[in-house]
């Protein structure tokens, strides 16, 4: 590859990534829609083998999965109350646990403080002038408006995304396979080329679907489990916390650790046993362990591994490019690109530095004839089926 061709490579990348990041707010709702599509796409198929309209399938889904999070939303409304009433308590509480290792004089804070206190009056002396006086804070009242303010406008923002990655979502649904046949038709017309394109993006939504529906599975064992644990235990706001883990755990690696550290500082709370703490902690990070790795790995099976370098990355990444969103979206969006890498002979070296093991060998051309025979005559029994199915409607 020629130095212009490297140099036309990575601006058309820096295009691309400043593209995205200035269209975040367009792009983060497609995006949402599109994988909450994937994700519901085998319920809206099931119903439509049952003699339902996809449209009316569609709708179906996706009303019943509002209702379903509005009733959660409602069932735990009194134990976020508490949590929020709390807050103020609870940051009190941390206040004099740290006050209790930083006061005195001689503690380390107080002894830093006063090391830092005595260069700046060297310096002062040095330069024949007087220490600089400590400003004014702001007032609290106003810091706290502002604050209320821009969070409010960012709930709002969300929930708007959300409005429309909903309405997306479902008329991707309602649209069924009909997306599918243009794209087919732009492959060529030649049957083998449209044959091959159907097969590309056949294998490319199952996996896509799959690697979702692994994902909410395992993300809602793990809010299950966090919540059980807890309760267990004997913490109040258990079933808030469990929410909390099955939504961080969407981040790899950063989210379970947020949630064991969550967990502890919870536990010393209430207990003010660091033991108990630290057993809370321990318990919820195994937990989500087990699930996390263990059941979704042999669910995914090992075609479907990761990289977990590769991961990090785009987590760091899409995180810096899209905020809270690419937090939650940087996975879900590598295991797309990996899908599409896997069945494009172009895009191997994707494939190879994204693979969390070996990857797959491509198929082997039939070595006698009689193999070759076998092959034409399983592609010619499935030609007639391949052309009623690229039939345009």
């Amino acid at each position: 590859m020629r130095a212009s061709e490297i140099a036309l490579i990575v601006l058309a990348t820096l295009a691309v990534v400043a593209a995205a990041k200035l269209a975040e707010a367009f792009l983060v709702p497609v995006v949402v829609g599109i994988l909450i599509s994937y994700t519901l796409r085998p319920l809206v198929t099931g119903l439509e083998r049952l003699h339902v309209h996809r449209a009316v399938g569609a709708a179906v889904v996706l009303v019943a999965l509002t209702g379903a999070l509005t009733g959660i939303v409602y069932t735990l409304r009194d134990e976020a109350s508490e949590v929020i009433a709390d807050l103020p308590q609870t940051a009190r509480k941390l206040r004099a646990a740290a006050s209790a290792t930083t006061r005195g004089p001689d503690s380390p804070v107080a002894q830093m403080r006063e090391a830092a206190a005595e260069i700046e009056q060297v310096a002062a002396d040095a330069a024949g002038k007087k220490p600089a006086q400590e400003a004014a804070p702001p007032p609290v009242a106003g810091e706290a408006q502002t604050f209320i303010g821009k969070q409010t406008a960012q709930i709002l923002g969300v929930l708007t995304q959300l409005g429309m990655a909903g309405l997306l979502a479902y008329f991707v649904l309602a649209a069924g396979d009909t997306f599918r046949r243009k794209v087919v038709h732009l492959a060529g017309r030649s049957l083998a080329k449209r044959r091959d394109a159907v097969e590309l993006l056949n294998e490319i939504d199952a996996q896509v679907s799959r690697y979702m529906g692994i994902l909410l599975v395992t993300n809602v064992l793990i809010g299950l489990a966090t919540w059980l644990i807890l309760a267990a235990l004997g913490l109040e706001g258990a079933p808030i916390w469990g929410v909390v883990a099955g939504i961080l755990h969407i981040i790899p690696y950063a989210g379970t650790a947020v949630t064991a550290a969550v967990v502890a500082v919870v536990s010393f709370l209430q207990t003010n046993s660091l033991g108990d703490a630290a057993i809370a902690a321990s318990a919820v990070t195994f937990a989500a362990v087990v699930i996390g790795m263990g059941l979704a790995t042999w669910l995914q099976g090992r075609a479907s591994q990761m990289n977990a370098v590769a991961v990090f990355i785009a987590v760091i990444f899409f995180g810096w490019l899209w905020g809270g969103w690419g937090l939650l979206l940087g996975t879900p969006l590598l295991a797309v690109l990996k899908a599409i890498a896997d069945r494009v002979d172009d895009m191997h070296a994707i494939t190879e530095l994204l693979g969390g093991g070996a990857t797959k060998a491509k198929e082997e051309p039939p070595k006698d004839k009689d193999e070759a025979a076998s092959v034409q005559d399983k592609a010619t029994q499935t030609k007639a089926a391949d052309e009623a199915r690229l039939k345009p409607t």
